[in-house]
This record gives structure tokens, sequence and C-alpha cells, in this order.
């Protein structure tokens, strides 16, 4: 018969919670290579929003400008990528915690058909991409 000991149920327990762990930030996070590259990417958050005059979209971009955004239009599908750096200030620094991804990101919506003419802004800690609908 053998015996529980606490400290291997206790460990099995963190080892299965840590694994739980990294597969929900994995999956937040997306992380996977862009095509034709070995570097990984992450998807950030976004809002999509429709009036009949445009399609506004919300992207979670706390500290990324607006202008190092790059946003295309493929074939109905808005392609938004860009990178998250460590401003410089930061990259000698010990870091304590880090949970904002870095590095470079990519996000693919499935737009409504239509022609439209983008546009950028920042806005509380988003870049929103407003793209006007062309009649």
């Amino acid at each position: 018969m053998a015996t529980k000991d606490p400290m291997d149920w206790m460990l099995s327990d963190a080892i299965g919670a840590l694994a739980r762990a990294e597969r929900m930030h994995q999956q937040f996070l997306r992380l996977r290579p862009l095509a034709g590259t070995r570097e990984p990417s992450w998807e950030p958050p976004i809002d999509v929003l429709e009036t009949d005059r445009e399609v506004l979209i919300l992207i979670a971009l706390p500290g990324v400008d607006p202008d190092d955004v790059e946003a295309v239009i493929d074939e109905g599908v808005l392609i938004v990528s860009g990178r998250r750096a460590l401003p410089p200030e930061l990259r000698n620094a010990r870091i304590l915690r880090m949970e904002l991804p870095q590095g470079r990101f990519e996000r693919r919506i499935t737009l409504p058909l239509g022609r439209y003419t983008v546009s950028r802004f920042a806005t509380n800690g988003c870049i929103g991409l407003r793209l006007a609908k062309s009649i």
C-alpha cells in the first residue's frame, strides 16, 4: 500500500498549477512564430465597434507610439503589427516584475465587407484605428 506523503501531493499540485498557468499564459498571448520567421509574436487584446460610418478598433498597447504600428488591409483582413520594446532607460535595469509583453506583436481582424480609409490615434493606453467607410 502506497503512503500519501503530503509533500508529494503538494508538490504534484504545485507543478500542475504551474503547468495550467503556463498554458493559460500561452493561450492569452498566443505566442507563435510569424509566417516566414522564427520570431514569436503575441496578440494584444482589442475592441471592435461598428457604426453606419466607420469601424473603430481599440488595441491595448500602452507605451507603443501609434506611428510605430503598421496597419494593412489584405483581402478583408486588417493586419496590425509592430513591436513593443523596453524604453532605453530601462534596458540596463534589474527587472522586479514584468507583465506587459515585449517584442513583436501581430493581430488579424476580419472586417465587414467594404472599402475603408484608415486613420490612427492614441487614447488612454490604447491605439485606435478609425476605418471610415467609403461609399
